[in-house]
């Protein structure tokens, strides 16, 4: 099983807007009573790329784009295509159109509402959650 983490940097902070996140930290799943996380790599957002300031948005930003905004919509896809082969998404904020493009391709959405801010104490905190 694989899993993924929206995160700023190599420091592996969460980013709070999946949507928005520079990067994807992945992370296998192995174990079974005892689960552990082992980090696969850093993928780049596609929906991102090319923008020079990759803030972190917070948790209070929204997407006000709608269903006919077609250019919007393929953005989200293309990020999503860049974790299709995880099971994952965990997000603390993620708009209803990064909802809809991980479900076209089968990844589940995992919500965090607590304070860690690191990725891999934060799957170590939802590991109950992924099965």
């Amino acid at each position: 099983m694989k899993i993924a983490v929206p995160v700023i940097n190599e420091t592996l902070k969460m980013a709070g807007n999946a949507g928005h996140t520079p990067y994807f930290a992945v992370f296998a799943l192995s174990g079974g009573m005892f689960k552990s996380f082992i980090l696969e790599g850093l993928r780049a957002n596609p929906k991102v790329a090319g923008e020079e300031d990759h803030h972190d948005h917070d948790e209070h930003h929204t997407c006000d784009h709608d269903e006919g905004d077609i250019e919007h919509i393929r953005a989200h896809d293309t990020m999503a295509t860049a974790i299709e082969d995880c099971d994952y998404l965990v997000v603390k904020m993620a708009c209803k159109n990064t909802a809809k493009s991980m479900n076209n391709v089968g990844v589940k959405l995992q919500k965090y509402n607590g304070s860690e801010i690191l990725a891999p104490k934060i799957l170590t905190e939802l590991a109950a959650q992924f099965k």
